[in-house]
């Protein structure tokens, strides 16, 4: 179906386009209140869409308590200049450093405090299953294979900034949601990505503190991060180079069964690679100093066997996904 002229809601039906961004939810999920703020420019200036038009957030009677209500009023009038000629501008949360850890890591070694500040350790009914990745104050990314058929928020914790397994009097983070994509399947892997939202937002600091979901992929080394798997107790890590689509779907290794949300990472010839109890946790990539968030672990064959490296969910294929989920679970200025 196509919608010309008009705003069209998912596959099912089309609506008028003055109905998108107007505070009154016309598509049955939704999708016509969705992506209606944004920042703008160089001075990351806060915009609403509204009657079609971006319109500018002034900073008259800003109250960060009513952002909300303020936001909703704006799209409803047509409100277009400033009195005071003061708009809101918003700066970008901080990721990707590790503000207590500065030495490089090395493949293999045992992971130390601090050097891995966003890795947490997700446990059901106190045992640890996966790891994951932390990107927001109140979101956690993971893997869907990790949750699915165990998605009930009271079952799971995360626990942050640990290095060592067994855990004791460790503070638990109780989860008030669980989200996987809706077009993961177990057998196929595909699209093995799932958030969980925290009850309450954590305070970042030394440890814990966020990665940055990767915009692009560097083409350079990059350290995986490994949560503790059934032979490690420890956290450990290990510098891994990515392996284009082309050589990991090659006969020999994993015979086109790799699709574009995936990324490979590892030795062709093995010996380090993630394992059991890795799944969910990240594969980053520093780049001046910034780490990214490029893969969440997601597959493989056995552990570090020759010509069967580490399939990570790609994080760029899944950015959309990424963003549109916390904008629909998250009233917008919480994540601010």
């Amino acid at each position: 179906m196509r919608c010309i002229g008009k705003f069209q809601c998912g596959t099912a039906h089309c609506i008028s386009s003055s109905a998108r961004c107007d505070g009154h939810m016309d598509c049955e999920h939704g999708e016509d209140e969705l992506s209606c703020v944004r920042v703008s420019g160089k001075s990351s200036v806060l915009q609403v869409r509204t009657e079609g038009v971006w319109r500018t957030v002034c900073s008259d009677d800003w109250d960060p308590d009513l952002g909300s209500s303020y936001i909703d009023s704006l799209m409803n009038h047509n409100k277009t200049e400033c009195s005071s000629g003061k708009v809101i501008t918003l700066k970008c949360l901080e990721c990707g450093s590790r503000p207590q850890f500065s030495t490089r890591i090395v493949g293999g070694n045992l992971s130390q405090e601090g050097q891995f500040p966003w890795q947490v350790s997700l446990h059901i009914q106190h045992k640890h299953l996966c790891g994951g990745s932390i990107v927001t104050a109140r979101w956690i990314l993971t893997a869907a294979h990790c949750v699915y058929g165990f998605s009930f928020p009271q079952l799971w914790m995360v626990l942050v900034g640990l290095t060592e397994q067994p855990v004791n009097e460790a503070e638990y983070l109780p989860v008030e949601k669980i989200i996987y994509h809706s077009r993961y399947r177990p057998r196929r892997l595909d699209y093995d990505i799932a958030l969980l939202k925290l009850v309450e937002p954590l305070t970042f600091n030394e440890v814990p503190y966020p990665t940055c979901p990767a915009q692009v992929e560097p083409l350079m080394p990059c350290g995986v991060c490994c949560a503790p798997g059934e032979a490690s107790m420890s956290l450990h890590s290990a510098q891994v180079p990515l392996i284009s689509a082309k050589v990991c779907s090659q006969p020999e290794v994993y015979q086109g069964y790799i699709s574009p949300g995936m990324i490979c990472a590892g030795y062709l010839e093995g010996g380090t690679d993630s394992c059991q109890g890795d799944s969910g946790g990240p594969l980053g990539c520093e780049g001046n100093s910034v780490w990214k968030l490029v893969g969440a672990t997601s597959w493989g064959q056995g552990c570090a066997e020759r010509n069967k490296p580490g399939v990570y969910t790609r994080i760029t294929h899944a950015l959309t996904w990424i963003h549109r989920q916390m904008e629909v679970s998250t009233t917008w200025w919480q994540e601010l």
